[in-house]
């Protein structure tokens, strides 16, 4: 579990818990803040200190291994699974780095040092300026809270309603504060995984072509870089598109707090101060304690709380309520009172303090007083509904959007008129005008305006089309599990729909996949068109900062809707709910797969990547399967590379055999293997050679003359026949998907160790040797 969300709301309670989760927000920032200095000083180490290169390299990588990123929430995205443990893969490629001696030339100020520093002093800097005035406000706001309730309830009216007046003020100003420190912690969060670790990727990639064998390593390391690039890229987009989310959530909070305040299971809470009393001739004190009631259960509980001394100053205390009775001026010397009698303490009344004369009334209303204020939500109306209007429009707006439009550029993300907008929904959602108007001819219709008013649409239905029954089910199975799992998962899901839900799910989703056919054009590949119906087909209930922390796992239920919808809506799911299942475990009774993970990057000969180029390029260039695993083609969302070694976590793409372009990502897809791969270069045992005798020497290992033993061994189990023992899920386009009984052609021995060649059904790939026996 990572940090837990600030909610706006919680700003206008101010809870216990709320500050507590306000100070873990802000002790992640001082470690990141640390980690970023102790970075910076590393870095420059290695720029000054060429003596001491190794041993700064070493430095640097156990700072890079050491420090994780928190994340907001419960889950997080491959995307950002994986710029987490770029560290850790940043780490080992300095290790492989150690004897090289050579004068680092290349100045990383500019790429490391500036970019680190300004995030440091500008971004974490502000959000420390942030944090002196919200707590010096803190300060402020209760003790003139304090100083006000104090004052005696027989001071002139004139008096009271400035004091009151001016309390207010004080009390909008500490709330508005409040919002704008909450919203900047989010923001800093999310904002430093990309700046902090793109400045470092920029590092690596100068470094790499000072060193001796620089240009193997360069070139080892731009597969990754690449998908590490777009993996920054897609959080960077996700990021924008949070923030603009939590922005307008509190905004809407702001205008109007008690519209949003959240669901729990208390019928009220919030502070009140109560009156202890002491024996003669002492008098009272008044305390301030947080307060919370279930109206259900009549349970009443009380914690003792001091924002000045920072914790709770008491044990907490709970009973149940009897009665509740507002107490008059003219029988006490404060405000805002009433009181309050226990079921254990029958005639021995409580006296309480609210902070102004409306929360006292929500508390009377609240604990069943005798001067209660019904308060009212106003709900939205909702005109659009699953009827045959609601198809109609749908079915014209996609009929005229791939009849003009399917290859224009940001199709769906570039929205129309707001006026024009509307005008064309209303004329579409009229029973008497919709058929006259014609999208596909009319010119007076932009194609922009057209997909706006259809988006429109789908966000005015009373609930989203994935309905919020079910909104939290398809959630899950996107935030875990292997690729199989979450299209099972969201399969199955789909068909529990109502089917006026599921018919227009299917119309556009359909459609969705036709436009995402045409991106190389459009530019909208599945993670834009993620981006853009993820919010519109699914929503939450309640608006909150952990519903918009979710609205990238949305997004990744949409792109398993597009890249699967043949399967999804064509075929029946299976009967029970499938469990999501952890990548990294193996078929049952199945013994435990060979790895294809390589240990070193550095010397490795290229022709390890014959057969992965052979099929790859076969791959890239083929219409994406039904069952291709979810996340988006271009994003990598749930195929990217993954740092080697066994610091990292398991069910991650093996990054040796990433072989892609530049151009041709979108076509790029492949399974997540479900375990790590030694390297083949440890069990080849390849000897370090020198750049002039590096071509011939690895020539003569990997293409030994007929003589040698290798090639004979290989030679003597050419054209023999297999069965499969164990059933085996491809993790990897270069390998072989097999059940029980499969009968393999042409098996021999692979290069790399515990795996073999075969060929299945006219398809030739790598098969786990320990999964089958030879015939």
């Amino acid at each position: 579990m990572g940090l837990q969300p600030l909610e706006f709301s919680d700003c206008y309670l101010d809870s216990p818990w709320f500050r507590e989760r306000v100070r873990a927000h802000e002790a992640e920032l001082e470690k990141t803040n640390k980690f970023i200095k102790e970075l910076l000083k590393d870095g420059k180490n290695l720029i000054a200190a060429t003596k001491n290169l190794s041993a700064a390299q070493r430095k640097f990588a156990h700072s890079l291994r050491d420090f994780k990123f928190e994340f907001i929430g419960d889950a997080e995205t491959d995307d950002e699974r994986y710029i987490d443990a770029s560290l850790h893969e940043f780490s080992n490629f300095l290790k492989n780095l150690e004897e090289q001696r050579e004068i680092l030339a290349l100045s990383v100020t500019e790429t490391l040092i500036k970019p680190l520093e300004r995030f440091r002093k500008e971004q974490l800097g502000a959000v420390k300026e942030e944090k002196k005035k919200f707590d010096k406000e803190t300060e402020k706001n209760y003790s003139l809270l304090e100083k006000h309730l104090n004052l005696s309830a027989k001071k002139k009216e004139l008096q009271l309603q400035e004091a009151d007046n001016q309390v207010e003020q004080n009390r909008k100003h500490f709330y508005e504060l409040s919002l704008e420190y909450v919203c900047k912690l989010q923001e800093i969060q999310e904002r430093k995984k990309f700046e902090c670790v793109e400045p470092v990727l920029s590092f690596f990639q100068g470094l790499f072509t000072f060193y001796h064998q620089g240009y193997e390593l360069a070139k080892d390391f731009s597969h990754y870089k690449m998908a590490l690039q777009i993996n920054i890229q897609n959080t960077r987009n996700r990021f924008e598109g949070t923030r603009s989310e939590v922005e307008e959530l509190m905004n809407k909070i702001r205008r109007n707090p008690q519209e949003h305040k959240r669901a729990n299971n208390f019928t009220m809470e919030g502070y009140l101060y109560v009156q202890e009393k002491r024996p003669a001739p002492f008098g009272s004190s008044w305390v301030k304690h947080y307060c919370m009631y279930k109206k259900e259960t009549k349970k009443f509980t009380m914690i003792p709380f001091e924002h000045r001394s920072g914790g709770k100053v008491g044990d907490e205390e709970l009973f149940v309520l009897t009665y509740c009775t507002k107490r008059n001026i003219d029988t006490i010397d404060r405000r805002f009172c009433f009181d309050l009698e226990a079921s254990d303490r029958p005639g021995v009344p409580v006296t309480m303090q609210a902070f102004s004369e409306e929360d006292r009334k929500q508390w009377m209303e609240a604990l069943d007083g005798k001067e209660a204020v019904a308060l009212f939500l106003v709900k939205r109306h909702n005109c659009a509904q699953l009827d045959k209007i609601g198809f109609t429009v749908i079915k014209k707006c996609i009929s005229a959007v791939e009849t003009r439009g399917i290859n224009d550029q940001g199709l769906y993300r570039v929205v129309g008129v707001s006026s024009k907008v509307q005008r064309l929904l209303s004329l579409l959602m009229d029973a008497k005008t919709c058929n006259e108007v014609d999208l596909e001819n009319s010119v007076d219709w932009e194609v922009k305006t057209i997909t706006s008013a259809m988006k429109q649409y789908l966000r005015s239905l009373p609930e989203p089309l994935m309905t919020y029954e079910l909104h939290g089910e398809f959630i899950v199975p996107a935030k875990s599990g292997s690729p199989e799992s979450r299209v099972s998962a969201v399969h199955f899901l789909v068909h529990k729909l109502p089917e006026k839900n599921k018919e227009m799910l299917e119309i556009l989703v359909k459609h969705l996949a036709n436009v995402s056919k045409h991106s190389k054009r459009n530019l909208m590949t599945v993670a834009n068109l993620g981006v853009v119906f993820g919010p519109t087909l699914m929503r939450p209930q309640e608006e909150t900062v952990a519903a918009i922390m979710d609205l990238k796992f949305q997004n990744i239920v949409v792109e398993i809707l597009i890249e699967n919808h043949e399967k999804i809506f064509k075929t029946l799911p299976d009967a029970t709910f499938p469990e999501p299942i952890s990548m990294s475990v193996s078929p049952p009774n199945a013994p435990p797969r060979q790895s294809r993970r390589q240990g070193q990057r550095i010397k490795r000969p290229l022709a390890v990547y014959n057969l992965c180029l052979e099929l790859d390029d076969a791959d890239s260039h083929s219409s994406p399967r039904e069952d291709t695993p979810t996340g988006s083609m271009d994003s990598l969302s749930s195929q990217s590379p993954t740092p080697a070694f066994s610091s990292s976590p398991p069910g991650l793409l093996d990054g040796n055999h990433l072989i892609m372009d530049s151009g041709d990502l979108a076509g790029w897809t492949t399974n997540l293997p479900g375990q790590s791969r030694p390297s083949m270069v440890s069990w080849m045992n390849v000897p370090s050679v020198n750049p002039a005798a590096s071509n011939t020497a690895l020539s003569t290992f990997f293409f030994p003359s007929p003589a040698t033993g290798s090639d004979r061994a290989l030679e003597s189990v050419a054209h023999r026949k297999a069965r499969a023992v164990y059933p085996c899920e491809a993790e990897h386009s270069s390998e072989l998907s097999f059940q029980i009984g499969a009968i393999f052609e042409d098996v021999q021995f692979s290069r790399e160790p515990g795996w073999l060649e075969g060929t299945l059904n006219g398809k030739r790939g790598l098969i786990p040797q320990n999964y089958v026996q030879f015939l």
